[in-house]
């Protein structure tokens, strides 16, 4: 007889325990059935795990822009909302939030915690602690803070502060953690923090002094089979600073995000950051296993959201694992009202600080005229980098994409438009052929080389864009397109690069030569070799750059601005008029339409 099919009859086991009288036999053939069918349920069980990643958020931490004082798209207090309506969703126990770096630069909010008050509990670590991060990397802007601020942020977060490639010289170990594993419902996700090993290539050693920045495939091949052998995480994630494609910085790929999830087997997951990119995908490892890897670009934007799906075996081990993820904007989340009760005090306290007054500006600046020729805002800068050092020449470029200062009453939130980033000020020792090939590497970042002029002047975006220009189309990051002040020169850009700078004469009249040694104001980012306009550009080697500083500031430009400001009481920002592009009646035709395309005037 044919049993267990569809219209059969009901197999013989069962007639067999209808006829079975003894009811404790009964209750353990029951108890049996029982537990074959909890084991068979639980070969099925299934565990979701969510984790949330933020990346560059660069002080960004209530709904307001404290810079501009306007709204703010994005914000830590949106990602508050995000977080707990996520929990709420998924269950506390099945989340797992993360911060990839770059928090302690960007607004005035941390910079206020940074060096103005350096009593209280930094904001930055009380307000991951708020929302209930897991863990958290450092990025480059938070070692541009210096060893003590960063240290101290480290040192004060509930989370762990990751770092496996941060190497203490003293000792040849991490001076963060390494990694850490986070459980949640059972489950092991271990994750391993890197940050890009370009440091050297863009702050100075005073900066970061008893440090080391490891290549991040070097580290990631030495503590991935630590991991594995000690925790046996079910998961593995890399939580990196550092983005998917960019140069070789001193000796070290500066993004290599996508080379170690390729390279190096054994994640699950990477979760990029540091060039402000959004981006979502998949790619395969050399074992052949996929991993899915996801940047949410910065100003917390964005928010990263991964779903990880284990199947469980009857044991309760993991069997199999399902992997997806999105990238969520938070503009449709409203600030979340406890965070913002919680910082209200904080931000009352910044607030005032912003508007404390520092002067007066008689007209406004903005950035938009800087791509198209000299400006009153760069050149304001260039005139006091050159009042404030005596340099002979100073380079400057447009730090912030778009930005403009009214005329009037200057403010201290002013003076974070005027100068974007905590540089110090650095006097270097340049040859006149030198500074004429740094030039020349500026303006070939800045322009095309036009036939006519329906040419465009700038060059743009074929696709491929570099930096954060979120707005932008431009190939290149404006913040690398220095012009000069204390020379007059023409740029052709009819001339391929290399052939488009003419230096004229100095601007107090004496004639400038190839031979002779100068005295160059530059801000501390482009004297350590960032953006390779003094390594590329100028042919000066990347360990000769350190002999060639004359002296430096001991604090950030932006304070010696301010500093300067207060001192004069009232600015009048005009431009110098030192340098202009050729031929003059091709270029302002291409440039009207190409300011309209950027801007929309």
């Amino acid at each position: 007889m044919e049993t267990g099919r569809k219209g059969s009859r009901p197999c013989n086991f069962f007639y067999k325990f209808k006829s079975v009288h003894n009811p404790v036999m009964k209750r353990m053939i029951i108890s049996v059935l029982g537990l074959l069918a909890a084991v068979s349920l639980s070969a099925n069980e299934e565990v979701t795990l969510r984790l949330l990643q933020t990346s560059d958020v660069h002080g960004n931490f209530y709904p307001t822009n404290f810079i501009t004082r306007k709204p703010a798209k994005g914000s830590l207090a949106r990602v508050a909302s995000a977080v707990n309506d996520v929990r709420t969703q998924a269950g506390d126990d099945a989340v797992i939030v993360v911060d990839n770096g770059d928090i302690l630069q960007g607004q005035p909010t941390v910079y206020y915690y940074n060096y103005v008050d350096t009593v209280s509990p930094h904001i930055a670590a009380r307000m991951l602690d708020f929302i209930g991060y897991d863990a958290g990397t450092i990025g480059n802007h938070d070692v541009e803070t210096g060893r003590k601020v960063m240290d101290r942020w480290a040192g004060e977060c509930r989370m762990p502060v990751l770092g496996a490639n941060v190497i203490n010289t003293a000792t040849g170990q991490p001076h963060f953690r390494p990694y850490t594993v986070v459980e949640r419902k059972g489950i092991k996700v271990a994750i391993l923090g890197m940050i890009t090993p370009g440091i050297p290539a863009w702050l100075p050693e005073t900066l970061w002094k008893g440090l080391r920045f490891d290549d991040m495939e070097e580290t990631a091949r030495k503590w991935v089979p630590v991991i594995m052998e000690r925790e046996h995480p079910d998961v593995l994630v890399g939580l990196f600073h550092s983005g998917q494609s960019g140069n070789i910085l001193v000796g070290h790929k500066e993004n290599a995000s996508l080379e170690v999830a390729q390279r190096v087997p054994g994640f699950d997951v990477v979760l990029m950051g540091h060039d402000h990119r959004v981006d979502k995908k998949w790619t395969v490892n050399t074992a052949g296993d996929s991993v899915l890897v996801m940047n949410p670009a910065n100003n917390a934007v964005h928010l990263a959201d991964v779903a990880i799906t284990f199947t469980l075996d009857s044991l309760g081990r993991v069997a199999g694992k399902k992997i997806d993820g999105r990238i969520a904007d938070m503009d449709g989340y409203a600030p979340d009202s406890l965070f913002m009760m919680q910082f209200s005090p904080e931000m009352a306290t910044v607030e005032r600080y912003v508007d404390t007054p520092i002067g007066t500006m008689t007209r406004p600046v903005t950035t938009r005229d800087a791509y198209f020729g000299p400006s009153a805002f760069v050149d304001l800068i260039h005139r006091l980098q050159l009042d404030i050092t005596g340099a002979d020449i100073s380079f400057v470029a447009p730090l912030s994409y778009d930005a403009t200062i009214p005329a009037g009453p200057i403010t201290v939130g002013d003076m974070f438009n005027l100068y974007k980033y905590e540089n110090m000020l650095y006097v270097m020792d340049l040859t006149g052929e030198e500074i004429k090939n740094y030039l020349e590497r500026s303006y070939g970042l800045w322009t095309q080389q036009m036939e006519s002029s329906s040419d465009h002047l700038l060059l743009f975006s074929d696709g491929t864009r570099s930096g954060d220009q979120t707005h932008s189309k431009l190939k290149n990051a404006s913040y690398n397109f220095d012009s000069a002040a204390g020379i007059i020169y023409e740029v052709d850009v009819t001339k391929p690069e290399g052939e488009k700078i003419r230096i004229l004469k100095m601007a107090d009249g004496e004639p400038f030569s190839p031979e002779k040694h100068y005295k160059v104001a530059l801000n501390s980012y482009r004297g350590n070799g960032g953006g390779e306009l003094l390594t590329k550009g100028a042919g000066i080697p990347h360990k000769e750059l350190p002999s060639r500083i004359i002296s430096s500031t001991d604090r950030d430009l932006r304070h010696y601005l301010t500093k300067y400001i207060k001192a004069h009481g009232k600015v009048d920002p005009r431009p110098l008029g030192q340098w202009k592009f050729v031929p003059e009646k091709m270029t302002r035709t291409a440039a009207r339409r190409d300011r309209a395309l950027m801007f929309g005037e």
